[in-house]
């Protein structure tokens, strides 16, 4: 709702800056109730008593604030505090005033001892960005999140239970959609990650094989990828798998290269149904990369020439430079992992 002249200018402003409504998210503020968008199963599952606890990663970059708030409020309401070992939030270099003095005060007032604020002095991008969260965490479990998401009910039990049950595994919720127009929050269809040849991320429905489980609708969906803003995963396991590679930059690729890995070295993704987590869709990154770099094809050609084997064979990709990755060639032999023959004939046959 636009009343005045104001009104037009920061809803103008909050789509230039963050590519969705400012105008409503502020009024929204930090905090707001959302529908249970679980299937009715769901409702009559248990937990273990003893699960491991979580750090929360939020890496933000010129965040809109009510935004960014609103995300680690949802956490707060919405989380049992014997669950939350901590909130690490890892300020990537933001140029906005407001996402320093009126965040310290919010981590002060709220939860001082659980919810940290980390500074980089440069910006590192979204990939070192959680890398460098990941160092200060001390929890059992490394939780990824954006900082544009609201938590549902329950979000976070399904996802640790997985976890206790195998450290291996990788899970990932559904991802509601929080409309960049309206902030409207919606259930979603129930759906896996993909990827295309290109190396762009793409949403594929389920085959029916996956869905006839004895668990039925709550079952574990193995994922050959993930979208890669919104997951878990032991945090012992996350190091030893080698976090993500250091030499991608800013944004792009890292997501399927972590996903060809998990399931290319020994460990397993699953999207969990029984986990909720809303994210505002934007129709465009609202931020660059630093000299105009194009880091999705630089990350993407890394990812290929570690991972991809016979099948990164393009004559484009061939005069492109990708850097040093000698390391992540010495790491894919370290953990013993198989061809990307193997995965796409036991992971992703319909590719």
């Amino acid at each position: 709702m636009i009343f005045n002249e104001r009104d037009q200018e920061l809803r103008d402003l909050g789509y230039q800056k963050h590519a969705f409504n400012m105008l409503i998210s502020n009024c929204l503020g930090s905090h707001r109730d959302v529908p249970d968008t679980r299937n009715a199963a769901c409702k009559d599952k248990t937990y273990p008593a003893d699960p491991p606890v979580a750090s929360v990663v939020i890496c933000f970059y010129n965040e809109a604030l009510s935004a960014l708030l609103r995300t680690v409020q949802s956490i707060l309401d919405r989380t049992p505090a014997w669950l939350l070992h901590e909130i690490l939030l890892v300020d990537d270099d933001s140029d906005f005033d407001y996402l320093k003095g009126e965040l310290d005060e919010f981590a002060q007032k709220h939860l001082p001892g659980k919810i940290k604020v980390i500074r980089n002095t440069k910006r590192e991008g979204l990939i070192r960005g959680r890398m460098i969260g990941a160092a200060h965490a001390t929890g059992d479990v490394l939780v990824i999140l954006d900082s544009h998401c609201e938590v549902n009910v329950m979000w976070l039990q399904p996802l640790l239970a997985a976890i206790r049950e195998d450290r291996r595994t990788v899970v990932c919720p559904v991802i509601n959609i929080i409309s960049a127009d309206t902030l409207a929050y919606s259930s979603s269809l129930v759906v896996r990650g993909g990827f295309n040849w290109g190396l762009h991320f793409k949403w594929v429905l389920v085959p029916l094989p996956e869905l006839g489980g004895l668990e039925g609708a709550t079952a574990p969906i193995k994922s050959p990828t993930m979208a890669g803003g919104l997951f878990a995963m032991d945090r012992n396991y996350f190091n030893e798998l080698g976090q993500y590679d250091r030499g991608m930059d800013i944004w792009g690729g890292e997501n399927l290269e972590i996903s060809f890995r998990i399931w290319m070295c020994g460990g397993r993704l699953f999207i969990i149904p029984c986990s909720r987590v809303g994210h505002i869709f934007r129709k465009r990154r609202p931020y660059g990369s630093p000299e105009g770099q194009d880091t999705m094809m630089h990350n993407s050609l890394r990812l290929a020439y570690v991972w991809l084997d016979e099948y990164k064979e393009r004559p484009d990709l061939r005069i492109r430079s990708h850097g040093n990755i000698s390391e992540r060639v010495v790491l894919r032999k370290k953990l013993g992992c198989k061809s990307f023959k193997w995965y796409l004939d036991n992971i992703y046959p319909e590719m």
